[in-house]
């Protein structure tokens, strides 16, 4: 029997192969629910269902028009499937008057900048075994939205990368709080381009990313409930005004943390 549900193909018999909320759209993010242990592949990326048969899954800012999601429980595949993958139009933003070693760094912290991006993937790489995205996500801070998902960055009028998270325009000093629980994998106070920066893993290598804070209450291997406290917005490292840089990781896809605050889990138990 086939049934569907939030736009989710699924393929049931005597139970239901997955069910999922969420969306297929370019930085979309589903919270899913299958067989305990099942290994679940969506496109490249495999991963596999905690014990209770939670699994977070999410699409890159630029994913393909078609994805592919495979359930395997026992090593027989339960449910393969493909879905067209909604697109998205990103802006162009224009940030000006930053100093000239934030946007072309000089050779003398070149190897600062290295160190650092080498403790980013490890902390990337966490696959923290607790589901705490299964309870869903709330605001780290309540603002206007200066800088959305996606945007294409020129910094001092140079391209680069685009912006994976969006910007939350709040005073300095206002609490950041936790989306979701996790273990925290990185705390420092002064990275180069991030200043302030708190990485979380929410489970499954589904990492929330915080940056530009004037302080950080947390250490690395804590573990954080959701709603306290990890630090205060500022406007450190590569910043030009206060306000919290939030981003979203899974398995190397940058996500839109706008799609993981949509997605209702509590329909799902």
């Amino acid at each position: 029997m086939i049934a569907l549900l939030a736009g989710i193909i699924l393929q049931t018999a005597s139970v239901t192969a997955i069910a999922c909320e969420g969306e297929h759209r370019q930085g979309g993010v589903l919270i899913c629910r299958t067989a305990p242990e099942a290994v679940v592949i969506l496109d490249d990326v495999q991963t596999r269902a905690d014990g209770d048969g939670w699994v977070i899954l999410g699409h890159d800012r630029d994913a393909p028009a078609q994805t592919r999601l495979q359930v395997r429980i026992g090593g027989e595949i339960v449910h393969d499937a493909e879905y067209a993958v909604t697109p998205l139009e990103y802006d162009i933003q224009r940030i000006d008057g930053l100093p000239p070693a934030m946007v072309s760094p000089p050779p003398e912290v070149l190897e600062r900048i290295r160190a650092e991006t080498v403790r980013k993937g490890q902390a990337h790489a966490s696959r923290w075994s607790g589901n705490g995205f299964s309870q869903g996500f709330v605001w780290p801070a309540e603002g206007r939205i200066s800088s959305p998902y996606g945007a294409q960055r020129f910094y001092n009028g140079e391209p680069r990368r685009p912006h994976y998270g969006i910007d939350i325009a709040v005073p300095s000093g206002t609490p950041v709080l936790v989306p979701a629980a996790g273990i925290v994998t990185l705390a420092d106070d002064d990275m180069y381009f991030e200043g302030g920066l708190i990485f979380i893993d929410h489970g499954q290598g589904f990492n929330g990313v915080f940056m530009h804070l004037s302080e950080v209450s947390v250490a690395e291997g804590d573990y954080v409930e959701q709603g306290q406290v990890i630090g205060l917005v500022g406007s450190t490292g590569r910043s030009t005004g206060a306000h919290l840089d939030w981003r979203m990781r899974w398995h190397g896809r940058n996500v839109d943390p706008m799609a993981v605050l949509a997605v209702q889990p509590e329909t799902l138990r």
